[in-house]
């Protein structure tokens, strides 16, 4: 199963610090954010990975190349200065991507999530990952019924981690350019065929300066 990692965001929470640096590249502990997501996948056995970028993205392939001193096979999606949001992000590379399910983690996350569980998940449209609502977005995004369909309510609801699987034909009817996931995942859960899986672990969405030095000193007492 190939993998794609989201790095096109331009980070402008993280600014000064993306002004000049894209935010996946901002080291944590010695060490880029994207590359620690690399390598969990790489250790999970998603070797076949494929990257998007924007702004300031010609530093990720310089810092990344191909990928196998990582002991990946890395691809790039590049979308010019103009970022196409999620969904976007993805049509445009599905070209790299093949014609089976695949795996899409965002750029800016931090986590230990055992990326091995999904290889046994059957993707209709969409398999996603949701985790304990944070403190910087109480209100979650999605509910679980008891058969693992994603579902939309007011109760018992989960925030999105930004891991998920994907089959292309979810973005069928979406043509090309500026999009968001989040239409299309909802259209996914209404024809319920979206399925979900609640993870307790270790998970922050590194969008902030706060949150880097957050995510510094947790790596740092590990």
């Amino acid at each position: 199963m190939k993998a794609m990692i989201l790095a096109a965001g331009r980070g402008e929470r993280m600014r000064p610090l993306t002004d000049h640096t894209p935010k996946p590249l901002l080291p944590v502990a010695g060490k880029p954010l994207i590359v620690r997501t690399i390598n969990q996948l790489v250790a999970a056995g998603f070797t076949d990975i494929v990257i998007n970028h924007a702004h300031l993205g010609q530093q990720i392939e310089d810092t990344l190349g191909n990928g196998k001193h990582l002991g990946a096979h890395i691809v790039y999606s590049p979308e010019g200065e103009q970022a196409l949001e999620t969904a976007g992000g993805i049509i445009n590379a599905l070209p790299l991507l093949g014609k089976a399910s695949f795996l899409v983690v965002n750029g800016d996350i931090a986590t230990d999530f055992p990326y091995t569980e999904l290889y046994k998940i059957k993707v209709d449209l969409a398999h996603i990952v949701l985790i304990d609502n944070p403190l910087h977005h109480p209100q979650g995004d999605f509910a679980l019924d008891k058969s693992g369909k994603v579902i939309e309510n007011d109760h018992q609801r989960y925030t999105f981690s930004g891991i998920g699987l994907y089959h292309p034909d979810l973005f069928n009817n979406t043509p090309s350019g500026i999009s968001k996931l989040a239409p299309l995942l909802r259209a996914a859960i209404s024809a319920k065929k979206a399925t979900g899986q609640y993870y307790s672990g270790f998970w922050m969405d590194i969008g902030t300066p706060e949150r880097l030095q957050e995510l510094e000193a947790h790596l740092r007492k590990l």
